[in-house]
């Protein structure tokens, strides 16, 4: 579709949009496979809901033949897709078995107003790649609506087919069982031992980041530990310095207060005894002085007894 088509369906789209029916609710028709039903596709029914202020959503979902004959096999069946409509708050009635290629036979039996779908183009069934939903785009019935990134049928059954082996354990563990899978007996012993050695390599590494965790906490606490540890040997040496002298100044108060206690004694001592020495001394003079009166010598003696003789 070439850009003039694409403004001219936009200036329809405007046009009808603008001037809606207003004597009843305006019929708003959506379709899809809605395989896996996700909040993906309730985003997209609920802007078409809320396309006019008074809609009424008509639902429309192709049964399994057409679906896997022209996009694929599906993991829910028809009746499992239909269910979950059923269940989605904007709509208002599901139609089962919807036509791939919407006609206008098709509108005329469901009084539908408009078509609302994303604006990407679906092939039909002529193979020859035409958009499905040309006609309607042309008759300027066609309201777009946004997907929603991010979140798809695909991205899902991706992610399983990703993480298949997790998948197989997971149902094998819950009791389903290797038959019930299509999972052979030694592909069933191959997965139990990968897992088994994942989920040791899981709790070695849990482990790992435990003493990382332990290691880090170590270093925080020796850090701090040799900041204190600092800061306590200066103060306990301040106060060792301080107690030391504080213990030396005491000591030689002590001193010099026994000294001068001594010498008071001794003092009044020598006050109270003085005349008593002064009597000794002189007697100690007296008695020196008679032993020199009483000295004579050897010789002067016997010089006398020859004269004698």
């Amino acid at each position: 579709m070439n850009n003039a088509s694409s403004i001219a369906n936009s200036d329809n789209n405007s046009k009808n949009s603008n001037n809606p029916v207003t004597d009843r609710p305006v019929r708003v028709y959506a379709d899809g496979i809605y395989d896996l039903f996700h909040f993906g596709h309730a985003r997209s029914l609920e802007q078409a809901k809320k396309s006019f202020p008074n809609t009424y959503l008509l639902v429309g979902c192709c049964n399994d033949e057409i679906t896997h004959k022209f996009k694929g096999k599906t993991v829910m069946n028809e009746a499992e897709r239909y269910e979950s409509l059923r269940h989605c708050k904007w709509v208002d009635e599901v139609i089962p078995d919807a036509p791939w290629v919407i006609n206008q036979e098709f509108l005329d039996k469901h009084k539908i107003d408009y078509v609302a779908h994303d604006s990407l183009p679906y092939a039909d069934a002529s193979g020859a790649g035409n958009d499905v939903y040309e006609f309607v785009k042309a008759a300027g019935k066609f309201k777009e609506t946004k997907r929603t990134d991010g979140i798809s049928t695909s991205d899902i059954i991706m992610r399983i087919v990703k993480d298949y082996n997790q998948y197989v354990m997971r149902n094998l563990d819950r009791g389903y069982s290797r038959k019930e899978l299509g999972v052979s007996f030694v592909k069933e012993k191959r997965l139990r031992v990968n897992m088994r050695l994942k989920k040791l390599q899981e709790k070695v590494k849990e482990q790992q980041e435990k003493v990382g965790e332990k290691i880090q906490t170590v270093a925080l606490h020796r850090n701090e530990w040799v900041e204190n540890a600092d800061r306590l040997v200066a103060g306990f040496l301040e106060m060792f310095e301080e107690g030391c002298h504080k213990m030396g100044t005491a000591i030689r108060d002590r001193i010099q207060e026994r000294l001068r206690g001594q010498q008071s004694r001794d003092s009044t001592y020598l006050l109270q005894n003085g005349k008593g020495d002064e009597d000794d001394e002189e007697y100690y003079y007296d008695d020196y002085e008679d032993d020199d009166e009483e000295y004579y010598d050897d010789d002067e003696y016997y010089d006398e007894k020859d004269e004698e003789n």
